[in-house]
C-alpha cells in the first residue's frame, strides 16, 4: 500500500517545514473548516455571518481555500450560494478536480444541519491562522536578525510591522480584481453623498474642508512655512476641531514644544484667556470659574500628545502603530519633519536623503494605517531675501524634493502683518491685520486654491475668517477698530439745537 503523503492538500511554507522539522504540524482546525464551509453553502445567513471574518488565506487546506474563494465571488456579484453554483463557480475557474470534485462538495454539506455557531467556529479558524502567521513571521525574523549586512533598526521596524499586520487581521492582502475595487468605490461614494461630500476629516476650516472634502485617509499633507507664521498655532487648532468637535482621535507629535506647552495654547484658545495670563497664573475668580468649565471639554477630547525629542522615523511608526491598535487614532499630526531622524544606517548621512527616507515612510505610514498624517516643515530663508512678494512657493521646500514628491497635498502657510506688509496684494487691497493665508499649492486629487484665514495671535489659533460668532474669545474686528476713529468722537458730531433746530427737550424718554 503506497503511503499517503502527509502534505498533499496543503500548502508548504517555511513555518510549515520549521514545524515538521520539529515534529510540530501547524496550528489547524480542519474539522471546523469543513463545517463552516458546508454552512456556507447550504444557509445564506452563514455566508453574511463569516465573509467579514475569514479569507481564502485563513483556510488550512489548500481545497478549502478554492472553495471559500469561489464562495466569496459569488457573494461579491450578488449570486446565490449553494450547493450547485460554488461547483460551478469551482468548474469555471478550473478548480472543481483540485478539491475533490462534486462528491466532496456534497460531503461538506453532509457535515451540517444548519449555520448555527457557525461565527464561533470561524473566530477559532481565524485564530489558528493568527498563530500560523506568528509562527511564519517568527521564523522570518530569525533568518533576518542572522544576516549581518541588514540594518538592526531596520529589522526592528519590519519585525513590528509585520507583527502590526497581524494584529490587525491583516496579513497582506493579494491584489484585487478591477470588480472588486469599482464596488468599494461605489460604496464610498454612496457614503460621501450621505456626508454631503464630506469624505474625509474636516478639519474645522470651512473653505479648506469645501476644498479637500476633508483630509482624506492615506494622505501625507505637508503644511510648510518659515518660523513666526504659526504653523503649530494652524494644526493645534486642527488637531483641536477634529478632537473637540468631531470626536476623532489625533495623534499629534511634538518634537519642538512640550506636551504642557502645547495644551496650556489649548486651554487659551478654548478659554479666551491669552497665554501670558495662563504662564502668570494671574487670574481673576471669574477667569478661574471660566477656565474650569471650558477645559472639561479639553479633559474628554481623544487627543494623544507625544513630545519625545529627537524622534526617528522608526520610533514614530511603532508609537503610531500602537496607537492606531490600542485608541483607534484617525489622523497623525507631527511638529515638525526637519526635527525628525531617519534613525538606522541614514543617521549621521547626508541631511537631504535623511528627509528623503523620513517623508517616504511618512508616506508610507499613512497608506499602513490607512490614515491622514499631516507634517509641518520648515522653508528655507530664500522667502526673506527674495524682493518683492513673499508668498512661498514649492521651490522654497527644505532640504529635498521628495518632500514635494512623496506628499498628495503641499500647503504654505504666509502671514504677510509678519512682514510688515500692510494690504494684501489683490485689487481689494484689504487690510492684512489679523489674517493669513493657506496656500494648497499642489494638490494631487484636487484643485489649487489661496484660502484666507482670521488669526487671532494673543490666543495662538487661526479661524475662518468670516465667523465672528466664535466662542473663543475677543479678536479685532473693522467695527472694534473703528471705535478708536477720530469720526465717531463726540465732538464730530451736531448738537441736539443744530441737528433739529431747537432746543433739547428734557421730556424725551430716549
Amino acid at each position: 500500500m503506497k503511503q499517503p503523503n502527509p502534505l498533499q492538500g496543503y500548502k508548504v511554507d517555511k513555518s510549515t517545514i520549521i514545524n515538521l522539522e520539529k515534529g510540530k504540524i501547524p496550528p489547524q482546525a480542519i474539522d471546523l473548516e469543513e463545517v463552516v464551509l458546508g454552512a456556507m453553502m447550504i444557509d445564506k445567513k452563514g455566508v453574511d455571518e463569516v465573509i467579514d471574518i475569514l479569507s481564502s488565506d485563513a483556510f488550512y487546506k489548500e481545497a478549502h481555500k478554492h472553495i471559500f474563494e469561489a464562495i466569496f465571488k459569488l457573494f461579491e456579484n450578488s449570486e446565490p450560494v449553494d450547493l450547485l453554483t460554488v461547483s460551478s463557480q469551482l468548474k469555471k475557474d478550473e478548480k472543481l478536480d483540485l478539491i475533490g470534485g462534486d462528491f466532496y462538495l456534497i460531503s461538506l454539506t453532509q457535515r451540517v444541519s444548519s449555520s448555527a455557531h457557525i461565527e464561533f467556529h470561524a473566530r477559532i479558524i481565524l485564530q489558528k491562522y493568527i498563530q500560523r502567521s506568528l509562527i511564519k513571521i517568527s521564523s522570518e525574523i530569525i533568518e533576518d536578525a542572522y544576516d549581518e549586512t541588514k540594518d538592526v533598526f531596520d529589522l526592528l521596524d519590519n519585525a513590528e510591522a509585520k507583527l502590526y499586520e497581524v494584529t490587525q487581521g491583516n496579513v497582506k492582502k493579494s491584489t484585487e480584481t478591477a470588480q472588486s475595487l469599482v464596488i468599494q468605490a461605489k460604496k464610498k461614494i454612496e457614503e460621501i453623498s450621505n456626508k454631503e461630500g464630506m469624505s474625509g476629516i474636516p478639519s474645522g476650516f470651512d473653505k479648506l474642508d469645501k476644498l479637500t472634502s476633508g483630509w482624506q485617509p492615506s494622505d501625507l499633507v505637508i503644511v510648510a512655512a518659515r518660523p513666526g507664521m504659526g504653523k503649530t498655532a494652524f494644526t493645534l487648532t486642527m488637531a483641536r476641531n477634529v478632537a473637540v468637535n468631531s470626536n476623532i482621535p489625533v495623534a499629534f507629535f511634538s518634537l519642538e514644544m512640550s506636551s504642557v506647552q502645547l495644551i496650556t495654547r489649548l486651554i487659551s484658545s478654548e478659554t479666551g484667556l491669552s497665554s501670558e495670563k495662563l504662564r502668570t497664573g494671574k487670574l481673576e475668580k471669574h477667569e478661574w470659574e471660566q477656565l474650569n468649565v471650558k477645559v472639561k471639554t479639553l479633559e474628554k477630547a481623544p487627543l494623544f500628545i507625544d513630545d519625545t525629542p529627537s524622534l526617528s522615523i522608526f520610533d514614530l511608526r511603532a508609537k503610531a502603530r500602537r496607537l492606531a491598535s490600542q485608541y483607534g487614532i484617525k489622523m497623525i499630526m507631527i511638529d515638525y519633519l526637519q526635527l525628525m531622524t531617519a534613525g538606522g544606517s541614514q543617521k549621521g548621512g547626508n541631511r537631504e536623503q535623511e528627509i528623503s527616507t523620513i517623508s517616504r515612510n511618512l508616506k508610507a505610514l499613512a497608506k499602513e494605517l490607512s490614515i491622514p498624517v499631516i507634517a509641518l516643515s520648515q522653508l528655507s530663508r530664500a522667502v526673506e531675501t527674495r524682493g518683492g512678494s513673499k508668498r512661498p512657493l514649492l521651490s522654497d521646500l527644505r532640504e529635498s524634493g521628495a518632500i514635494e514628491q512623496d506628499a498628495d497635498i503641499v500647503s504654505f502657510i504666509y502671514r504677510p502683518e509678519y512682514y510688515k506688509i500692510d494690504e494684501w496684494d489683490d485689487e481689494e487691497r484689504s487690510p492684512t491685520e489679523g489674517q493669513g493665508e493657506f496656500i494648497v499649492a499642489k494638490h494631487r486629487n484636487g484643485g489649487l486654491e489661496n484660502i484666507r484665514l482670521k488669526f487671532i495671535g494673543h490666543l495662538g489659533k487661526f479661524d475662518n475668517l468670516d465667523d465672528f460668532d466664535t466662542p473663543f474669545g475677543e479678536f479685532h474686528s473693522k467695527m472694534n477698530a473703528a471705535a478708536n476713529d477720530d469720526t465717531f468722537k463726540p465732538d464730530n458730531f451736531p448738537s441736539a439745537s443744530d441737528a433739529f433746530d431747537g432746543p433739547e427737550d428734557d421730556g424725551v424718554p430716549f
